[in-house]
């Protein structure tokens, strides 16, 4: 009986044991799977971060990531050259109209609270009668404003004679304007500005709508902008170092325009509801998680294709939504008198990436916004064996072939067409449109005879008309340029 007892106690400590080592060496090898994955996301923050720094000619680059709730933040370069001064999380940048996004929030709040309805005539919210702001009988509406279709021919203030013949001086001047401006000549300028077609027609940037925006928050909520901003805004974000109207300092990076002048931060006495404001890295990581929730029905609203459109929209306030080899994206551009910023987030893949540099120039946005885009083929791509990409030959057909990533909604895809040199790029064109052959494949069949033998043809799909497919790196039938198109030829 002991000693049956003393077996059962050997078992007993034996199987502790073997559960014990499991776990450890489970532990260990998540631990090291952990780090290898971690350096391949640093690999590609390095890579695509010295890229951007030849290409922009940018002093400093600050890049964030969050993907699947994962944090990767990274600095690189300096903020003044040759001063050795790297930001960090805390630096504090111009985001310029990345506040756009956070007005957009606080009126998606007010819609979904029936504070405010999208069709509603916004002189229902202005004091005054204001009957310049309809055109032919029909009014700017809540839905006008937040789509960027207010059609206002100008904006207020309005700087587009001293933009006519921009030079070093030009953002110095237009300052000198912000620092004396007030809100009750905004009021009085709002009587003079006209529309220039009918409202909701046409996609027209405009600073002026967001200032209204704010305006018409203050109206239904009895509260001043800021305070919405900290209590509504803020405070579910955890943002805490977000400002406006910072003063320079050491906590504020320096921005610069292509001629490495230095340029000041920007300021307004107005609502701020577009820009000039400040933010960090450790805010804005925040504001991309906060946009990535699913569950967030304000999120969700002030991201919702409102115009039902089958190509691209805008939501509340964003520059962009659409659809992409990446499914669903969101952005918005913020551009300052000396730095630049991007904000995008592809919910359905759950990543959120925002990218600044410390200069202003032409082809910044452009270099930012390919930079993303690399990020994200890096962070998404698997195959390393290279392959003749998108089509295939058969005796007497040419047959286009693209596979949708399988973890992407489908619905939002409305078509997908074929642009190459064969058809003057035109993703328009009804007869170059795929056709679904199910698990996600789009196919096109072309009969050979369409085509010169021996000419190499140049080719890309594209997604519902606005998002052109990047070529996969993984493709070995390229053009070699540098818009890096497919290509295939007829022997």
């Amino acid at each position: 009986m002991k000693q049956g007892l003393r077996m059962l106690q050997l078992l007993r400590l034996y199987c502790s044991l073997f559960l014990f080592l499991c776990t450890f060496f489970n532990n260990t090898l998540f631990a090291q799977q952990q780090n290898a994955s971690n350096k391949g996301i640093f690999t590609i923050l390095d890579n695509n971060a010295d890229y951007l720094l030849k290409k922009s000619n940018t002093y400093s680059v600050s890049i964030g990531i969050v993907k699947n709730g994962k944090v990767y933040t990274k600095h690189y370069g300096e903020i003044d050259k040759g001063k050795g001064n790297k930001a960090d999380n805390k630096t504090s940048f111009d985001v310029a109209s990345v506040t756009k996004v956070m007005t957009g929030y606080l009126m998606a709040k007010a819609v979904l609270e029936k504070k405010v309805n999208l069709d509603d005539d916004i002189r229902k919210y202005l004091n005054g009668s204001y009957p310049n702001l309809a055109y032919k009988g029909i009014p700017v509406r809540i839905k006008d404003l937040i789509s960027f279709q207010s059609s206002f021919d100008r904006e207020i203030p309005d700087f587009s004679y001293l933009k006519k013949n921009m030079d070093d001086s030009t953002c110095f001047r237009i300052k000198k304007i912000d620092e004396s401006y007030s809100k009750k000549q905004f009021l009085e300028d709002l009587e003079t500005i006209k529309l220039d077609t009918i409202p909701g027609k046409k996609h027209k940037y405009s600073n002026t709508s967001l200032e209204l925006s704010a305006l018409i928050l203050e109206k239904v909520y009895n509260k001043n902008f800021e305070t919405l901003l900290s209590e509504s805004f803020f405070s579910e974000t955890k943002m805490k170092e977000t400002k406006r109207n910072i003063k320079i300092d050491n906590s504020l990076a320096s921005g610069y325009n292509n001629n490495y002048l230095l340029m000041p931060n920007s300021f307004t006495n107005l609502w701020a509801a577009g820009g000039n404001r400040n933010s960090t890295m450790n805010d804005l990581i925040k504001f991309l998680r906060f946009e990535l929730d699913p569950k967030n029905k304000i999120v969700q609203e002030s991201q919702r294709n409102i115009s039902n459109s089958d190509q691209s929209w805008n939501g509340y306030f964003w520059d962009e939504i659409g659809v992409s080899e990446n499914g669903k994206y969101c952005f918005k551009h913020g551009g300052a008198f000396g730095t630049n910023t991007l904000f995008i987030v592809y919910p359905e893949l759950q990543i959120g990436i925002c990218v600044i540099v410390n200069i202003s120039g032409e082809n910044t946005f452009g270099n930012l916004y390919e930079t993303v885009v690399k990020i994200v083929e890096d962070l998404e791509t698997t195959s390393t064996e290279k392959i003749n990409y998108g089509y295939r030959l058969t005796e007497d057909k040419v047959i286009f072939s693209f596979e949708y990533n399988r973890k992407l909604d489908p619905k939002l895809i409305k078509r997908i067409t074929v642009a190459g040199s064969f058809n003057d790029w035109n993703p328009e064109r009804k007869d170059f449109k795929m056709h679904l052959k199910g698990n996600n494949i789009y196919e096109l069949e072309v009969p050979k005879s369409q085509f010169e033998k021996g000419k190499t043809y140049a080719f890309k799909f594209v997604i519902n008309q606005t998002s052109w497919i990047n070529t996969p790196k993984y493709a070995l039938n390229t053009d070699k340029t540098e818009d890096n198109n497919l290509t295939f030829k007829i022997e």
